[in-house]
């Protein structure tokens, strides 16, 4: 199979593409000719206090991650090692976290994963939208002379190969191509949907519609966009230049670059499905606080859908140097336990028990404490005689003995957030520790 380029659809190998589901990656020339470009600007409020002091790929996730390492890990994995990540809200910790664990690229050979913040290079406004975050970037991203531009959200966890969604990019001739996921028809109004025909040519694209269009042959189901993009280099420059002279843009991927293309040129869906059973691979959009503690618990399960243990696809990440876990006092009344739990490295159970729950690194919980189906974020300190459950406690807290969190979902909004399906938050700000100092 021979693209319009000329390039050879083979993996890194030589195996021709018709063999390529017999291998667990794709790596090809195409995905050495792209550019992978990660909006990471995002407040991501609907986290409530969660993103206060931080972007939401900067949030911690999965016992030691970050969001951001999961697209920036399936570059990696794919094959892609030219990426550029888009900040612009509250981006310090984020900027760091990048500095310090994804600096092992080789740029003598090409490689780089650069921070590109907003700097008001072509006018003096901040990032308008996805488009502008983009279009305001043209000067450092044509230099790099790339063939293909995928684009990235990076707030999503889940484990994706690019290169094969690259592949049936130019396999399908397409100007842009559309990462998908299918979701219940009733759901699909939090997402951009897209109405196809048999070929997943997309006929029409509609941000967050009322009344959500099915797929042929699925009703009830609908196509939602999952935030990425293959566009051609030369078609997306020309796109992004023709929106920002559009007075009456919003400067959007889903709402104005991508409907305007629609009619006049090839625009195809890639459905996120194992291509041997056709069931959807694992997405998940940690957007609310249920959503990042439902995520999170999942992690525990006996056989989790996002295996961490997949040696196969690792997700890379920056993890302080810290001991190992430790567990001690073995009295009837003072055991320090964790059952069906994830322990991070730096924690400190001293006779308190913890059980369904996820701790990040150097967590303390004391003597006679109770932790049970709750999130632990790093570098938290629970005092002695305290339960918690059903919360998530963010990174730096410091919760006093005696404290009761989880309980009481009225007195708990006293003090803390409460979310819909009666997950307690809990950040240093609610409990009056003014660990950022800003005032």
């Amino acid at each position: 199979m021979v693209a319009e380029t000329g390039v050879i659809l083979t993996t890194q190998q030589g195996i021709p593409m018709s063999d390529v589901r017999r291998t667990s990656r794709f790596v090809s020339r195409l995905t050495r000719q792209t550019m992978a470009l990660i909006l990471a600007g995002g407040q991501g409020s609907r986290l409530n206090k969660l993103t206060e002091w931080r972007a939401k790929p900067a949030v911690p996730f999965g016992g030691k991650f970050r969001i951001i390492d999961f697209p920036l890990s399936n570059c990696l994995n794919s094959g892609i090692r030219q990426v550029g990540v888009l900040t612009q809200y509250k981006s310090d910790s984020l900027i760091r976290h990048i500095y310090n664990g994804w600096g092992f690229l080789r740029g003598e050979l090409g490689e780089f994963i650069d921070i590109l913040p907003a700097q008001q290079r072509i006018n003096q406004n901040w990032y308008a939208g996805t488009a502008d975050a983009v279009y305001q970037n043209l000067d450092i991203i044509r230099p790099r002379k790339p063939e293909y531009i995928l684009i990235l959200a990076g707030d999503h966890i889940y484990k994706m190969d690019y290169g094969l969604m690259l592949a049936k990019h130019v396999e399908t001739k397409a100007d842009l191509t559309i990462g998908c996921i299918e979701v219940p028809v009733e759901e699909a109004s939090a997402f951009g949907v897209m109405k196809i025909d048999e070929q997943r040519r997309i006929l029409e694209f509609m941000e967050k519609p009322a009344d959500p269009p099915c797929i042929p042959g699925k009703p009830g189901i609908a196509m939602a966009s999952m935030g990425i993009y293959i566009f051609n280099a030369a078609f997306l420059y020309e796109q992004l230049i023709k929106d920002a002279d559009n007075r009456h843009s919003s400067r959007d991927f889903g709402k104005d670059i991508i409907p305007s293309v629609i009619d006049k040129y090839r625009v195809h869906a890639y459905p996120f499905l194992d291509t041997e059973s056709g069931v959807q691979h694992y997405w998940r959009d940690v957007g609310t606080v249920d959503s990042f503690w439902a995520a999170n618990m999942e992690l525990i399960g006996l056989n989790p859908e996002l295996n961490l243990y997949d040696d196969e696809w690792p997700i890379w990440t920056y993890q302080a140097q810290t001991p190992p876990a430790k567990f001690i006092f073995d009295d009837d009344d003072r055991r320090g336990m964790a059952v069906d739990s994830m322990v991070a490295g730096g924690c400190l159970i001293s006779g308190a028990e913890v059980r369904h729950s996820l701790l990040f690194s150097n967590v303390r919980v004391n003597s006679y404490s109770q932790v049970a189906d709750s999130v632990v974020l790093p570098d938290v300190n629970i005092g002695r005689h305290c339960r918690i459950k059903r919360a998530v406690i963010d990174k730096g807290c410091d919760i006093p003995p005696n404290t009761i969190i989880g309980e009481n979902p009225e007195e708990d909004r006293k003090h803390y957030h409460v979310s819909p399906s009666g997950v307690t938050l809990v950040t240093p700000d609610m409990l009056g520790q003014a660990l950022h100092y800003a005032r």
